[in-house]
């Protein structure tokens, strides 16, 4: 009964991931521009931590402008 109850689990678990990237796609799709800008940005390390030092903007654009 042991490998039942991992079995519901994993497939517990693939139904949740499936959501998840689901509702992730969906959203990406909706989000404004400046959200996608910082999130372009917050996923490039030089650009992010630039970020911090001289502001969003200025980063933004010293590396995607």
């Amino acid at each position: 009964s042991l490998s039942v109850g991992i079995k519901i689990k994993k497939e517990v678990a693939n139904a949740f991931v499936k959501r998840q990237k689901r509702s992730t796609l969906y959203s990406e799709y909706y989000k404004n521009p400046m959200e996608q800008m910082h999130e372009r940005c917050e996923n490039y390390p030089p650009c992010d931590y630039l970020s911090d030092q001289i502001g969003f903007s200025m980063a933004y654009n010293r590396f995607f402008g």
